[in-house]
């Protein structure tokens, strides 16, 4: 299943959802990825 499918079946808007996770991975941290799953995913405090 693609990310985009994946946002839209997790009630988030795709294109939002892969903006911020795009812009969140350079600095975040590899122990950490899961947080970024679309069942996990919260929007950073500019995306929401």
């Amino acid at each position: 299943m693609s990310p985009v499918q994946s946002a839209k079946l997790n009630g988030h808007d795709p294109w939002q959802y892969l903006r911020d996770v795009l812009a969140r991975l350079p600095t975040h941290l590899n122990r950490r990825i899961e947080e970024l799953l679309p069942h996990r995913w919260r929007p950073s405090g500019a995306a929401a």
